[in-house]
C-alpha cells in the first residue's frame, strides 16, 4: 500500500479472511508506532462486524494492543442513525431528534386506517399497523436513496397500472402529504434525514481538516449515496483508505458493463435492465456514486493463516458470473473452477440437515484451536443447530438473536392477549395457565396442582363463554364429575382474580388500544410478577410494552380486543433478543448480516434451498415496480445480489460445508440457485460429504427392528371382574385388550379440551330430553319438540349443537312423538324409561340401563334403544356382537329392572338418522320368522346369554388371554390402539 497521491481504494479476495486481512495490512502500516495505531479510526458495516475486527486485533497482536476506535456505519439498517460515534464533542450539528421508530409506525398506522375508512376500505388496527411497517420501509429507502417524496406528484400512473396499484400509490401520496405536518408538530425528524446530515457533515470536516490519524472504510456494502460520498472523502484523505469486501478487480469487462445501470438508449429511450441479482452490482454502484473507475481498486497487500487458496477465489467469482456468460464454463481450465476443501452435503429433511452441522461443528472443535461457524438465513435450522449442540453440553446462541414472539415472555403476553380474545376458551385459558413463567418458582407445584384439575373439568365439550361461563360448568355437571369439578372450582377462584383485570378490559368492547396494553401488563404481572421481565427476552417485551403504551394514542382508534393479537404477534416477530452469555469460544452461529467480516477455520452455509438463500424478496405493496425504476429506487430483487455476495464471501473459508435439505416442513424444496451454480460449474470435482451424510442418519438408527408381537395379557383370576356392563360386552368379544386396558389396568379415554360435540355426547344430550319427557310428560307426546327446544335454548348448550345440529335434533324428536302416539293407538304404552338394574347370569354381575321399556298390547315388553345414528347391522348381531338389547331383555324376564316384569317379545332400534324416507326408522335385530337373517324373536334372549355366558368363561371366569383386536370387523374403537402398538404388528398376523 503506497502512499502515492490520489484515492486509496482496495480490495480483499473473496479466498482472504477480511478482518484478519485488514488488520494484517493496518499493524503492518502503523504497527511499529502503538499511538499512531491507537489514533486511528476503523469505519465497519454494523455492529457485529466492529466486534470482528477487535477480535482480529486480538489474534494478532500477541499480547496488549491499544485499538483504533471502531465505529459501525449500520449501513445494513437504513433506518438506524449513526449516532455521535463519529462526532468530537461540541461539533455535532444542531439537529431535532430522530422519531421513534414505533412512534413514526403508529401515526402512520392511523393515517391508513383513516384513509382506508374514506375510500371504503376499511381495516382493522393489526392491518394498518402492518401496511405502516411497509409504508415506513418504502419511505426509508425514497430518504436512503435520497428521492424527494414530491416526485411522486410528477408521475403519471397512465394506462400501464392496474386499479390496485392506482389506488396504493394514491393512498401512498396522501399519507406522504399528511406525514410531515405530523412529524412537525412532534418536534421530530426522520432517523434517516438525520444519519445523511451526520454522514455529510463528517464527510465535510474531513474534507476541510484531515484527521491526524489514519481513517480506514472495511467490508462497507451499503450503496447509498450519503455513505459513497463519505466513502469518497476517506479514499482522498492523506491517511485514509477504502477497503472493499471482494470487489472483483478480474472481472471481465464486457461482464462488468453488463451490471448496470445503464444510460437510456439515444433513440429509444429505453433503459436495459441492471442485473441487481448480481454478487457485484451494489458493489459496481457505490464505485459509480463514488465517481471512480474500477481499474483505481488495488488489492489489498498481506494474508493470513486464515486464507483460502487464490484458486478458490477465481473458482468463486467464476461460478457467480453474470447468467449470460456462464457459458464460459466448458471453456475453463480445470483450476479455474477448482472447489478444493468445499463439500456439500444434501440430506433428506430439515432435522437431519441440522444434525449434519451439529456433528460437523463437534467434530471440528475436537481439534484443538479449531473454529467453526454456522452462516444461515434460516433462524429454524439455526434454533435446531443449537439445540442438537446442547445435547452434548456444547453451549452456542444464534448471534441473530431470536424472534421476542417465540421466547417465554413473548409466548405468555400472546397466550394472555389469546384467552382473553377468545373469551376464555378452555384451550386458550389451558394454555395460559400452564404456562412455565406462570407462577414459576415455589408456588408452582401447587398451582400445576389446581390446573391440571381444571383441565380433568373441562374436558368435552366447551362451557358457556366468559370466567362467569367457567364457574358455572364448574358448579354443574353430571353427579359423577361432582366431586371432580368441586375440587377444581376452589382452586379456580384464585385463578380467576388474576384475570379479572384483563378479563374486564377485554369484554367492554369500548377498550382502546392503550387500555388494551395497560390490561396486559397488569394481568402479565399479576401471574407471572418480576419473572416475566428478567433476562433480555423479560427487557424487551418490558420496553416494547412501555414503548407501545406511550405511542398507542398516536396510533389506529379502530382497536379490537380480537385484533390485539395479531398486532402484538407483528411487533413481537420484529424484536430480535440476543443472549448476553452462553456463546462458545470456538463455534459461532451468525446470520447473513452477522457473518460480514467473520471468518472461522470452517465455515459451514446452512440452508441452501431457493426461497431461503437467497430468500424471496418482500414486496413493496406500495409502489409498483414501474414506478420504483422511475423513483430510482433499487428493485426488489437486489437483495438477492446481496445474498449472492455473502454466500460468495462465505466460500472463501479454509474449509467450507454446503448443506440443504431435500423437503422443507411443508414439501419437496428446491436446490438454491447458488447451490446448482456450483455443482454445474465444478461436476465431479463438487466433493460430496458421504461421511457426514452417512453418521447423521447413523446417529437415530435404531439398527434392525424387533417387530412387537400381538399383545395378549393372560392376569390372574383375581384380578378378572367379576362385575360387566351390557355395554361392555361387545368390546370384551371384539377387543380383549381393550377391555383389558379400560377395567383392569383401569387406563379410562379423556375427552378433548373444547371438543366439538362428538355422536357419544349429543346422544347424552337426546337421551336427557327423553328422560325427562318420559319422567314427566310421557302422556303427552306433544311436550317432546318443546322440552328439545329448552335444552338447545340452554346458554350450556354447545354452540355447534345449536347451529349445525338442531334442526336433525328437532326432525327426529318429532318423528320419535309421532311414532309413540301412533304406538298408543296401537295399545302399546311406555312402561319405564331410563331405567337401571343389575342380576347374577354365568356366574357374573351383569348391569345395565336401558332406555325405554314398553308394554305391548300382547302383554309382553318391549326393549328400545335410541340411536342417532345408524342401528347395528343384522350380520353384527347373528355374528354375536351387538346384543345390548338381547341381554337388557334377558335382565327384564329375570325382574333386574324395578317395575318392568314380562316376556322380552319385542326388540327395537329407533334411530334418528337420515334414511330414505326422512328422519327416523325403527329396526329390529329379531323377527318372529328369523326372515332376512334376522335370530327368532323368541330365540333372541336365549342367544344372548348364550353368547354373554361363553364370553364370560372365558376372559371372566376363565384364563384366556385378552388378545388384542380379536375381531377388527367388529371393534372401531381406537382409544387403545397406541398402548396395544397395533400399527406395529396389525395386518402381518393376518
Amino acid at each position: 500500500m503506497s502512499e502515492e497521491r490520489g484515492l486509496h481504494l482496495y480490495t480483499i479476495p473473496a479466498h482472504r479472511a477480511i478482518a484478519d486481512a485488514a488488520v494484517a495490512g493496518l499493524l503492518r502500516r502503523f504497527g511499529d508506532d502503538r499511538l499512531t495505531l491507537a489514533r486511528g479510526l476503523v469505519l465497519v458495516p454494523n455492529n457485529r462486524a466492529g466486534i470482528a475486527m477487535t477480535r482480529a486485533f486480538v489474534r494478532a497482536s500477541g499480547g496488549a494492543l491499544l485499538l483504533p476506535r471502531i465505529v459501525s456505519l449500520a449501513g445494513d439498517d437504513l433506518g438506524e442513525a449513526l449516532g455521535a460515534a463519529l462526532d468530537p464533542a461540541g461539533v455535532t450539528p444542531l439537529l431535532p431528534p430522530a422519531i421513534d421508530p414505533l412512534q413514526r409506525r403508529m401515526v402512520l398506522a392511523r393515517m391508513v386506517e383513516e384513509e382506508r375508512a374514506r375510500t371504503g376500505q376499511p381495516v382493522d388496527a393489526a392491518e394498518a399497523v402492518r401496511l405502516a411497517g411497509d409504508l415506513a420501509r418504502t419511505l426509508d429507502q425514497l430518504i436512503v436513496e435520497e428521492v424527494a417524496p414530491e416526485r411522486l406528484a410528477e408521475i403519471d400512473p397512465g394506462e400501464g397500472l392496474t386499479e390496485h396499484w392506482q389506488r396504493a400509490l394514491e393512498l401512498f401520496r396522501i399519507v406522504l402529504d399528511r406525514w410531515p405536518a405530523e412529524r412537525e408538530r412532534l418536534g421530530r425528524i426522520e432517523a434517516g434525514v438525520r444519519r445523511i446530515a451526520l454522514l455529510d457533515a463528517q464527510a465535510a470536516r474531513w474534507r476541510e481538516r484531515p484527521p491526524a490519524g489514519f481513517v480506514c472504510a472495511i467490508g462497507i456494502t451499503d450503496p447509498a449515496p450519503a455513505i459513497a460520498r463519505l466513502l469518497r472523502v476517506v479514499a482522498g484523505l492523506p491517511q485514509g483508505m477504502v477497503a472493499f469486501a471482494n470487489l472483483d478487480t478480474r472481472m471481465p469487462e464486457e461482464e462488468w458493463d453488463a451490471l448496470g445501470p445503464h444510460l437510456p438508449d439515444p433513440v429509444t429511450g429505453l433503459r436495459r435492465r441492471s442485473i441487481e441479482v448480481h454478487p457485484q452490482f451494489h458493489l459496481k454502484l457505490i464505485l459509480d456514486r463514488m465517481g471512480v473507475g474500477r481499474g483505481e481498486v488495488r488489492t489489498w497487500v498481506g494474508g493470513t493463516d486464515h486464507d483460502a487458496s487464490a484458486v478458490r477465489g477465481r473458482a468463486i467469482a467464476n461460478a457467480l458470473a453474470p447468467a449470460d456468460f456462464t457459458g464460459k464454463w466448458t471453456d475453463l481450465d480445470a483450476s479455474e473452477r477448482r472447489l478444493t476443501g468445499v463439500e456439500l452435503a444434501e440430506l433428506a429433511t430439515p432435522g437431519e440437515e441440522a444434525q449434519a452441522i451439529a456433528l460437523a461443528m463437534r467434530e471440528w472443535i475436537e481439534q484443538t484451536g479449531r473454529t467453526a461457524a454456522l452462516v444461515t438465513p434460516d433462524r429454524a435450522l439455526a434454533r435446531r443447530v443449537a439445540a442438537h449442540c446442547a445435547r452434548w453440553g456444547i453451549p452456542i446462541d444464534d448471534s441473530a438473536g431470536r424472534a421476542l414472539s417465540i421466547l417465554p415472555p413473548g409466548t405468555l403476553l400472546l397466550a394472555i392477549v389469546e384467552a382473553a380474545a377468545q373469551d376464555f376458551a378452555p384451550m386458550a385459558l389451558l394454555t395460559l395457565l400452564k404456562h412455565p413463567l406462570v407462577r414459576s418458582g415455589e408456588a408452582r407445584g401447587r398451582w400445576l396442582e389446581g390446573v391440571r384439575r381444571l383441565d380433568r373439568a373441562l374436558r368435552g365439550p366447551r362451557p358457556a363463554p366468559g370466567l362467569a361461563g367457567i364457574t358455572a360448568h364448574l358448579n354443574d355437571g353430571p353427579e359423577r364429575e361432582r366431586d371432580l369439578r368441586r375440587a377444581a372450582l376452589a382452586w379456580w377462584e384464585e385463578a380467576r382474580a388474576l384475570l379479572e383485570p384483563v378479563a374486564a378490559v377485554f369484554a367492554s368492547g369500548t377498550s382502546s388500544l392503550p387500555e388494551l396494553v395497560a390490561g396486559l401488563r397488569v394481568s402479565a404481572q399479576a401471574l407471572a410478577g418480576d419473572e416475566v421481565w428478567r433476562g433480555p427476552a423479560g427487557q424487551c417485551a418490558a420496553e416494547l410494552l412501555t414503548n407501545l403504551e406511550r405511542q398507542a394514542p398516536l396510533g389506529p382508534a379502530n382497536a379490537s380486543a380480537a385484533g390485539f393479537a395479531p398486532l402484538l404477534r407483528l411487533l413481537m416477530d420484529e424484536v430480535a433478543v440476543r443472549q448476553i452469555q452462553g456463546e462458545h469460544p470456538r463455534l459461532a452461529i451468525y446470520g447473513l448480516i452477522e457473518a460480514r467480516l467473520q471468518t472461522a477455520d470452517l465455515m459451514i452455509l446452512g440452508g441452501l434451498n431457493e426461497g431461503v438463500w437467497p430468500g424471496n424478496p418482500p414486496p413493496d405493496p406500495w409502489l409498483a415496480p414501474r414506478i420504483r425504476a422511475e423513483l430510482g429506487l433499487s428493485g426488489l430483487q437486489r437483495a438477492i445480489g446481496t445474498a449472492a455476495h455473502d454466500f460468495g464471501k462465505g466460500l472463501g473459508a479454509p474449509q467450507v460445508l454446503i448443506t440443504r435439505s431435500r423437503r422443507d416442513a411443508r414439501s419437496p424444496a428446491l436446490a438454491s440457485r447458488f447451490w446448482l451454480r456450483l455443482e454445474a460449474m465444478a461436476g465431479t470435482r463438487f466433493v460430496r460429504a458421504h461421511r457426514l451424510e452417512r453418521w447423521t442418519r447413523l446417529l437415530d438408527d435404531g439398527a434392525t427392528p424387533e417387530p412387537v408381537a400381538r399383545p395378549a395379557p393372560v392376569p390372574r383370576a383375581d384380578l378378572r371382574p367379576k362385575s360387566i356392563s351390557v355395554t361392555e360386552v361387545d368390546r370384551l368379544k371384539a377387543d380383549p385388550f381393550a377391555f383389558y386396558a379400560r377395567r383392569i389396568l383401569k387406563l379410562m379415554p379423556l375427552d378433548a379440551v373444547d371438543a366439538d360435540p362428538s355422536a357419544a355426547w349429543r346422544g347424552t344430550a337426546v337421551h336427557g330430553v327423553l328422560e325427562e319427557w318420559a319422567k314427566h310428560d310421557a302422556c303427552a307426546p306433544d311436550r317432546l319438540v318443546p322440552r328439545a327446544l329448552e335444552m338447545l335454548d340452554d346458554p350450556a348448550a354447545h354452540p355447534l349443537l345449536r347451529a349445525l345440529w338442531q334442526p336433525r335434533l328437532i326432525a327426529g324428536i318429532e318423528w320419535i312423538a309421532a311414532t309413540m302416539q301412533a304406538n298408543r293407538a296401537e295399545g302399546r304404552d311406555i312402561l319405564a324409561a331410563e331405567g337401571q338394574g343389575n342380576t347374577q347370569l354365568s356366574g357374573i354381575k351383569l348391569t345395565g340401563r336401558f332406555d325405554r321399556v314398553d308394554r305391548a298390547a300382547d302383554g309382553s315388553i318391549v326393549v328400545v334403544d335410541y340411536k342417532t345414528g345408524k342401528a347395528p347391522s343384522v350380520a353384527a348381531v347373528r355374528g354375536g356382537f351387538n346384543l345390548q338389547l338381547g341381554l337388557l331383555g334377558a335382565m327384564a324376564e329375570a325382574g333386574a329392572f324395578e317395575g318392568v316384569s314380562g316376556r322380552a317379545g319385542g326388540f327395537e332400534y329407533w334411530s334418528l338418522a337420515k334414511g330414505r324416507d326422512g328422519f327416523g326408522a325403527v329396526t329390529s335385530p329379531a323377527d318372529p320368522a328369523g326372515k332376512n337373517g334376522r335370530i327368532m324373536t323368541d330365540d333372541f334372549t336365549r342367544a344372548a346369554r348364550d353368547s354373554f355366558a361363553e364370553a364370560a368363561g372365558r376372559w371372566l371366569t376363565g384364563e384366556e388371554a385378552f388378545v388384542a383386536k380379536l375381531h377388527p370387523e367388529f371393534a372401531p374403537f381406537a382409544e387403545y390402539d397406541q398402548l396395544m402398538r397395533s400399527d406395529e404388528w396389525y395386518g402381518r398376523e393376518r
